[in-house]
């Protein structure tokens, strides 16, 4: 049965049961009023969205719908640990074309459904509405912090970091593309440019991507941002919005062993990866002072300075300006 068949109330209804036990966050009310209704807890109220569309965010014939539904969360709850917050609701509107099988709905919402237990949030509602063109899918999250970090909080003389390794899910991607096909994760793949082992995190990295909570350092935090665009254009947003310059040593950029191999067997640009790849949702961010690393802890790369713009400096000390490229709407990769 396609979604056409079906019709938007038995829709609405499949949803509504589906995630009428999910009550957290202070949610009192959900699907089926105007508005939801939740009590506000104390702090600074935050809220944030993101559309994932057909052609520009995903291709149908590389991604599973379970993948499409929790990665739809995973990305929007990614913005509100970028401020330092929690996620409390998440409100989904979703353009369907009709022709889409209730099949595949029922694996998207269990990817939603799992990433909602996964992050401790609730359903709280939503639109549905027919799409002539593709699938269009938004989230908007609402999350709580006490004292939201914003990107606008660098000083000169803050050291910068980031949470983990970059350039994986650019590799995973690219994987995928050379595959040509959607993967389950729970199952060896064998016909790949690499084992299995080394292809499966990365490939991972990119369809199931995990929002990266900030750790015990969040009190030392001045200014912070998720990498979601790439690190180049990243940092020079957060740069901008703090009115400062940064310095940062390619060498001390944290890059994992697959993400190297996958460069090397496809013939890719590594730094191009790395730099520019985008949808990792490690957390960048400033802090004052020097954090001690802990195993798997945040990983220093470089400064904040004086002045606007960022620098790229190389291991034999050649520096050039980092150029703002990564994922752009309406400009494309590297626009």
């Amino acid at each position: 049965m396609n979604l056409s068949e079906l019709g938007e109330l038995p829709l609405v209804e499949l949803i509504r049961g589906r995630f009428s036990g999910q009550r957290r966050g202070k949610l009192l009310r959900g699907i089926g009023d105007d508005a939801a209704v939740a009590g506000l807890p104390q702090g600074k109220l935050l809220t944030s969205t993101d559309i994932m569309a057909e052609g520009v965010h995903f291709d149908l014939s590389l991604v599973m719908p379970y993948q499409l539904g929790f990665k739809l969360v995973s990305v929007n709850v990614s913005d509100i640990y970028a401020m330092g917050g929690s996620p409390m609701q998440i409100l989904l509107a979703l353009a369907l074309p009709g022709s889409t099988d209730t099949v595949f709905m029922e694996r998207f919402f269990d990817g939603v459904s799992d990433a909602l237990d996964l992050y401790g949030a609730s359903l709280a509602g939503g639109d549905i509405s027919a799409s002539r063109s593709g699938m269009v899918l938004s989230a908007t999250v609402i999350g709580q912090a006490q004292r939201p970090v914003l990107r606008s909080g660098a000083r000169p003389g803050d050291a910068l970091y980031v949470t983990g390794p970059l350039g994986d899910s650019a590799s995973g991607l690219e994987l995928l593309r050379e595959i040509g096909s959607p993967l389950r994760l729970d199952r060896r793949f064998t016909r790949g440019a690499l084992p299995w082992k080394i292809m499966e995190p990365l490939v991972r990295r990119h369809l199931l991507p995990l929002a990266r909570k900030p750790g015990a350092w969040l009190g030392r935090a001045t200014a912070m941002i998720d990498i979601s665009d790439g690190l180049a254009l990243d940092l020079n947003r957060m740069c901008a919005e703090s009115g400062v310059g940064a310095v940062i040593d390619m060498e001390s950029i944290p890059v994992s062993e697959g993400t190297r191999m996958t460069a090397s067997v496809l013939k890719l640009d590594l730094m191009g990866l790395v730099l520019s790849g985008g949808e990792d949702y490690e957390l960048l961010f400033a802090a004052r002072g020097t954090l001690r690393r802990g195993r798997g802890g945040p990983v220093r790369i470089g400064e904040v300075v004086k002045g606007d713009g960022v620098v790229l400096r190389t291991a034999d000390g050649d520096e050039r300006a980092l150029e703002p490229s990564g994922f752009e709407h309406f400009g494309g990769e590297g626009g």
